[in-house]
């Protein structure tokens, strides 16, 4: 498989195995390739900007010949979703009632999910409006339990709406009914909704479609990252996000010499080998161990060497 086939790339993985340099070595080698490409974190760490050394923020920035990079805010963003509630629902709240509705909706911030509904509504925006501006996105995602919350909104907020509209009908087709002799009547909170559901519908089909979407995931040859990996992949797999790249990150090169490396050698060795049998079905991608951070603009393409080799 070429993940630079793909329109939409996810890279995923457990915080600390080099997956926002990954995500950031793929959309640097989709950059230089000639494809138009938009970098996004939706890892509150945002490790883009320190790899890059500059502050890019909520606002879509160019820092490379092709490439333009983005860090969503979770608050920033759940602010901007619960303001547009408020808005969707002041024609359907009487005057009366809308100081306590605002509370509650504001308390309604702080609950558990917020931020990633509020980010998920953002994904979405991006990946509907944005695919019209840019080759390839890019998405550097937040460590493996968060993006499986994420990626699998798409079809828990589908059925959630479903159920939603399918309430709000019936209440509307009795409404009409009793009070207004069978005339139908507007129902601005149907309508939302009902856009809603559209553009959960979208989303969701472009994901589920392997010939635009791709994921990926990073992993070290070590215990904890290749359990953790695994049960994201059965996970996924039961909504139909089929990982299909993995990028094995840090291997110790073969060329080193000495006690320390040789027992450490002798340590990754079966990892690398379980990593071969568990994920025989995968596209594999090694990528050595450096003995320096990967900082720079040419340490990231010495990295994407590595990519190339088996992504193109």
């Amino acid at each position: 498989m070429d993940i630079f086939n793909k329109k939409v790339i996810f890279v995923g993985g457990k915080g600390g195995v080099g997956k926002s340099t990954s995500s950031v070595a793929i959309a640097l080698e989709a950059a230089k390739r000639g494809y138009k490409t938009l970098l996004i974190s939706t890892d509150p760490a945002h490790n883009i900007g320190h790899i890059f050394d500059k502050k890019i923020g909520g606002k879509i920035r160019s820092i490379a010949e092709n490439l333009d990079a983005l860090e969503i805010d979770p608050e920033r963003e759940t602010d901007i979703y619960i303001k547009n509630v408020k808005n969707n629902i002041k024609d359907t709240v009487q005057p009366t009632m809308m100081e306590e509705v605002h509370r509650q909706l504001d308390t309604a911030k702080a609950s558990p999910g917020a931020d990633e509904a509020a980010l998920f509504d953002k994904l979405i925006s991006i990946i509907i409006e944005e695919s019209v501006h840019y080759d390839k996105l890019v998405f550097d995602t937040a460590p493996t339990g968060h993006t499986i919350r994420l990626l699998s909104l798409p079809e828990l907020m589908g059925i959630w709406i479903e159920g939603l509209l399918k309430k709000r009908g019936k209440t509307q087709e009795t409404y009409t009914r009793l009070l207004h002799d069978g005339e139908p009547v507007e129902d601005p909170i149907f309508d939302v909704l009902s856009e809603r559901q559209n553009r959960f519908k979208q989303a969701r089909e472009i994901m589920l479609d392997g010939e635009q979407t791709g994921f990926v995931f990073v992993l070290n040859p070590e215990k904890l990252p290749i359990i953790e990996t695994k049960n994201a992949i059965e996970m996924l797999d039961q909504y139909h996000l089929h990982v299909r790249t993995l990028i094995i990150n840090r291997v110790l090169p073969g060329d080193e010499s000495g006690g320390f490396f040789q027992q450490r050698k002798e340590h990754e060795a079966p990892y690398l080998e379980e990593i071969k049998q568990t994920f025989h079905d995968k596209e594999l991608i090694y990528v050595p161990f450096f003995p320096y951070d990967i900082t720079t603009k040419e340490q990231l393409e010495e990295f994407s060497t590595y990519l190339k080799g088996e992504m193109s």
